[in-house]
């Protein structure tokens, strides 16, 4: 692929302003200073430097956030700071979103991609992906809310009861609740249906993919082929 082109498909800009770029000797591929945009590069396990920062070569930008309080998942955000703006700007210019969404005040991991068959598998509601929740109640659980959450309850709109896939108490107001659907407010709606509520709520896991324990609110990092495969997602 050609460097300037190679450049654009990263969102570093538009094919004139990646020229430029390159003929400024702003940019390295495999530590070498590359002046010439039209230099054929082979992108097998390509890493490349802008300004001196590293980016490896990606057909698809996916990759993992751990949320903080406080943003929204929307290209277009309304009342808070958009998710997308914890990311470098060449991310935002790839055109990524996130996958499905977290409510304003739930943390966690957050999935963002610019590949839409990804996008696609993991919010199909067929497929069932589960997530796993953390959710911090207003009042101590018993068993009997368990075994409702288990068994299902019935929310507004949903002509269906609803099961989660696993629930369990983990401390007097802490549950961890595992939902293979993505209905809206669902985790918050469901305990509530139970007579509690939720005060925190936090996203541990996706599938098999948990978040990072030494991945802080705000940071972000790129999805690996083994992460996808924890996905279940294989191309």
């Amino acid at each position: 692929m050609q460097l300037e082109r190679l450049l654009q498909h990263h969102g570093f800009g538009t094919r004139k302003g990646c020229r430029s770029m390159i003929r400024n000797e702003r940019v390295a591929v495999n530590g070498q200073t590359c002046d010439d945009p039209f230099a054929e590069i082979d992108t097998a396990g390509l890493v490349f430097t802008v300004d001196g920062v590293d980016w490896p070569y990606a057909e698809f930008a996916t990759l993992m956030l751990n949320k903080p309080a406080g943003y929204e998942c929307s290209r277009k955000p309304k009342h808070h700071a958009g998710v997308l703006e914890l990311l470098p700007a060449p991310l935002r210019e790839r055109d990524v979103q996130p996958i499905g969404r977290l409510d304003e005040d739930t943390t966690g991991l957050l999935l963002i991609t610019d590949d839409g068959q990804l996008n696609h598998v993991l919010s199909s509601a067929k497929r069932k992906v589960p997530k796993l929740y953390l959710a911090t109640t207003k009042h101590p659980l018993d068993q009997a809310q368990i075994d409702q959450l288990l068994s299902g309850v019935l929310l507004a709109d949903e002509p269906e009861p609803i099961a989660a896939a696993g629930a369990e108490i983990v401390g007097e107001n802490l549950l961890r609740l595992t939902l293979t659907e993505g209905k809206y407010h669902q985790v918050k709606r469901m305990v509530a249906a139970v007579g509690n509520r939720v005060e925190a709520l936090h996203r541990e896991a996706v599938g098999e993919l948990t978040l990072p324990p030494d991945l802080k609110p705000g940071e972000w990092r790129w999805l690996t082929a083994a992460d996808l495969q924890k996905l279940g997602y294989t191309k």
